[in-house]
């Protein structure tokens, strides 16, 4: 199976190049981020930093990244900022995607994200995600603070 290849199931390992400096795999996903993955993450001073090498399963009739892998990736994005920030899990009230330009199978797209505000059951991110220079998407989201620690 090529980099560009199509995966069946997240059992199925395509060949991936090395990752961006600073990023590692994640191993522990749920079910749905293990399935559309995989992922890498850095360790930021603050927020977040994920990144995923974009396959053909990942784009659209078009060979262009489809717009619900973009979201899929944005609300796990800032989801994680928020983890971070305040220890505790969240789930996702509201999120809000600008779609700013296209990323295309055999990129690599890397996102930041940032907690803006944090109240006692509701915290306030914001992210973008990018391929080299180029902005691709960027989003804010309102999470519902669960008041669990996260695994």
């Amino acid at each position: 199976m090529t980099a560009l290849g199509d995966a069946g199931g997240p059992e199925q390992d395509p060949e991936i190049p090395e990752p961006p400096e600073g990023f590692v795999r994640t191993q522990a996903r749920g079910p749905f981020s293990s399935h559309v993955g995989p992922y890498f993450h850095a360790h930021p001073a603050e927020g977040a930093a994920h990144a995923f090498f974009v396959l053909r399963r990942h784009c659209n009739s078009m060979g262009i990244l489809h717009g619900g892998m973009v979201s899929a990736f944005m609300d796990g994005l800032l989801g994680a900022a928020v983890g971070r920030a305040t220890g505790t899990a969240c789930v996702t009230i509201h999120l809000s995607v600008d779609f700013l330009s296209m990323a295309r199978a055999g990129e690599w797209v890397i996102g930041e994200s940032r907690v803006t505000r944090a109240t006692k059951d509701l915290a306030f991110a914001e992210g973008r995600i990018h391929v080299g220079e180029k902005d691709i998407a960027r989003a804010s989201g309102v999470f519902k603070l669960m008041h669990r620690k996260m695994k």
